[in-house]
């Protein structure tokens, strides 16, 4: 049962538009740290030396935003009501878990010549591959955008959906929709100039906003999708547990066939 890891890394190295912080306390550094804490919580005298080779344990202190590396965005993300259900968004730690390992589906839009894709655009890569995503489905977006990963082209060169795109996924029963770029929508530049010239409200960010109407999830910042046939896999994506935030981090792996 050959596993295909489908995330990419939360990298202190790599650029991040909100940058990561990661601290590392090492074993010998450890070692003084649980000395001061046993004195301080707990009244317990303890020489670090007395440790094998004066050493306890490394702890690492990390400071990001829930939306850096791969993970999965709840319907609170999108906005702070609904138009569905009782009107108030479900939070990450409240969706519930058989979303997120299910039977899924690689739609190949690498080849886009424009910074989103339609509807009809989907359609071509539902024919191309012979198959039409079920109910629970996850589809994941293969945009090449990974390749770009680390660099700060990745937060400004990629695809997005349309919001006619969103509609037919989630019209067909998808709950659960997966991106190797940075987000789900095109580049925000790109969306706010569109906007601009055209003052046309639907093309912003119409795949969050879509979520204030119908209720899903987004991955975003997938890695590893070439790696897939197109369909005839699962995928586990399950979100680290945060409560009310509005996402989680994933370890996203694909589990093929032998």
């Amino acid at each position: 049962m050959p596993i295909v890891d489908l995330s990419s890394p939360v990298d202190a190295e790599g650029y991040e538009p909100d940058p990561v912080v990661h601290d590392v306390l090492t074993p010998a550094e450890g070692a003084l740290h649980m000395s001061e804490e046993m004195r301080k919580h707990f009244g317990i005298e303890f020489d670090p030396d007395e440790l094998p080779g004066s050493e306890f344990l490394s702890l690492d202190r990390i400071t990001l935003t829930t939306h850096t590396g791969t993970h999965v965005d709840a319907p609170s993300h999108y906005g702070s009501t609904t138009s569905y259900g009782s009107g108030v968004p479900r939070n990450i730690d409240e969706m519930p878990l058989d979303w997120f390992f299910r039977p899924g589906v690689v739609l190949d839009i690498s080849d886009a010549k424009t910074t989103v894709v339609d509807a009809t655009r989907l359609r071509k890569e539902f024919t191309r591959i012979g198959y039409t995503p079920s109910p629970l489905d996850i589809v994941l977006l293969r945009t090449g955008a990974s390749l770009l990963a680390g660099t700060p082209r990745y937060f400004t060169d990629f695809v997005g959906l349309e919001g006619t795109a969103v509609h037919l996924l989630l019209d067909l029963g998808v709950r659960v929709i997966g991106t190797d770029a940075f987000s789900l929508d095109a580049p925000f530049g790109d969306v706010i100039t569109r906007y601009r010239e055209t003052g046309d409200r639907s093309v912003l960010w119409p795949a969050h906003f879509a979520g204030r109407t119908r209720e899903y999830c987004q991955i975003e910042r997938l890695a590893n999708l070439e790696a897939l046939p197109a369909h005839g896999f699962r995928v586990a994506c399950f979100p680290v547990k945060i409560a009310r935030a509005g996402a989680g981090w994933a370890r996203a792996v694909a589990i093929t066939d032998d």
